[in-house]
């Protein structure tokens, strides 16, 4: 009698050790599918944010904080080129006046007063800037020259307006 107990108590823990082994067996492969899906998650990522790079690489060449040589004019004229760039945008953009259109637009407001929206600057020379009335928009190049007294003359070079559609 003794005997069968341990034969019954032989034969159901190894019923339970091969249930817990399959078990544990099963959750081992849902981990490796699981991390092995994120891995492909994470390599997908990582094309995508280097694709994102590059682009943002492409897109940010022509501008004055990426362009060596135009910093290296202005802080050779002792200025600190990040500052100068803020400098100007803010003087571009501080002549939107209510009321009244932005004088570097040679466009006049036609549902309302032009207004410069964005300023880029491309280097040490030239500058693009995005304008509207609200209804109708263009672009501008504007070159410009920072005088000895720090002023800054601009010059509208080329300008275009959107047809409305």
């Amino acid at each position: 009698m003794r005997s069968k107990i341990f034969l019954y108590l032989f034969i159901f823990s190894l019923l339970f050790i091969l249930y817990q082994f399959m078990n544990g067996k099963k959750a081992q492969e849902s981990y490796d599918a699981k991390i092995e899906n994120m891995n492909k998650k994470i390599a997908h990522k990582d094309v995508q944010i280097d694709s994102l790079i590059s682009t943002n690489m492409d897109m940010t060449y022509f501008s004055l904080d990426t362009n060596e040589d135009a910093m290296s004019y202005f802080e050779e004229q002792g200025y600190n080129a990040i500052k100068l760039a803020s400098t100007i945008s803010d003087q571009i953009i501080g002549q939107n006046k209510a009321g009244a259109d932005n004088p570097i637009i040679p466009y006049a407001g036609m549902e309302g007063n032009m207004s410069i929206n964005k300023v880029r600057l491309l280097n040490h020379k030239w500058i693009i800037a995005d304008f509207t009335d609200g209804t109708y928009w263009g672009e501008l190049f504007i070159s410009y020259e920072v005088n000895e007294d720090d002023t800054v003359d601009f010059e509208v070079e080329k300008s275009f307006l959107y047809p409305k559609n």
